[in-house]
């Protein structure tokens, strides 16, 4: 349960961050966007956890649509 808590905190501060990056970064979009999917991915296999790279295009896709609101 502990687990979950270290990967909502995560999350969490991976969109927080990702949205003021996407906000202020010089770069095209699908450039930041293939390099946050690289970061996520390289997070969870460092630290074990399994998701497919289609799981991982979701996320991005879903910090892409919050990062507006911010």
């Amino acid at each position: 349960m502990k687990a979950l808590g270290y990967i909502g905190a995560f999350l969490g501060g991976a969109i927080a961050g990702t949205a003021l990056g996407m906000i202020f970064a010089p770069e095209k979009g699908e450039d930041t966007r293939s390099k946050i999917a690289g970061a996520v991915e390289d997070f969870c296999k460092k630290h074990d956890i399994k998701l497919t790279r289609k799981d991982v295009d979701d996320l991005v896709d879903d910090i892409k649509d919050v990062a507006p609101e911010v």
